[in-house]
């Protein structure tokens, strides 16, 4: 497999804990995370762990999210 120079997509660190993000401001997050997750399975090259456990813990959140304001559906807290 030839070397890529290609990079990761940034990915900004959220300026507040995920329980203070609004909800915008998560799933752009998520987005974020999804798009750098996408990246290293469309090389092929191993996830970082701490990529994966930011997505797990921004999945989680929603969820909390979800189950604490089941008024709001899934698709106004999840990335489209």
């Amino acid at each position: 497999m030839p070397a890529t120079t290609e990079q990761p997509p940034p990915v900004d660190e959220p300026k507040h804990p995920l329980a203070q993000l609004t909800t915008y401001e998560l799933a752009a997050y998520s987005r974020q995370l999804q798009s750098a997750l996408a990246f290293f399975e469309k090389t092929q090259a191993p996830v970082p762990a701490r990529l994966r456990d930011k997505l797990a813990q921004v999945a989680a959140e929603q969820e909390d999210r979800a189950r604490a304001y089941p008024c709001l559906t899934a698709s106004t807290m999840s990335a489209s």
